[in-house]
């Protein structure tokens, strides 16, 4: 019985761990246009209890790319100005990869959902 209650807290840590990843990747590709945008990341750390936890949000240090456009506030006088650190083909990816991973837990939790409730019916008769 025990494990599983262990198996709906593993996923349900990756759960949460992936949704926190589909947060990010979506600010980022919202904010892909906006000048001087750095990537949000973020790592995933294992949990003592079993299962993940997601680590601390972090900036992505590559560098801006350059747009150019003469007639924007933010041009220098080259008409150059920094853009975000964006990638959205990146983006997508790991949208892709984070939305299967989090299907892939759900999927777990069900069926361990499942068998809790058969258990807990089973010993009630």
């Amino acid at each position: 019985m025990s494990d599983l209650l262990q198996s709906l807290s593993i996923s349900a840590s990756g759960m949460d761990a992936q949704a926190r990843r589909l947060r990010h990747t979506a600010e980022n590709i919202a904010n892909a246009d906006t000048p001087g945008y750095r990537r949000k990341t973020i790592d995933f750390q294992p949990a003592s209890e079993g299962g993940v936890r997601p680590g601390p949000m972090r900036l992505d240090p590559a560098p801006f790319t350059k747009v150019f456009d003469p007639g924007h506030p933010l041009a220098d006088a080259l008409g150059q100005y920094d853009g975000s650190n964006v990638e959205m083909i990146t983006e997508i990816a790991d949208a892709r990869e984070a939305q299967r991973s989090y299907d892939a837990n759900l999927k777990i939790f069900d069926q361990s959902r499942q068998m809790t409730q058969s258990l807990f019916e089973l010993l009630r008769r």
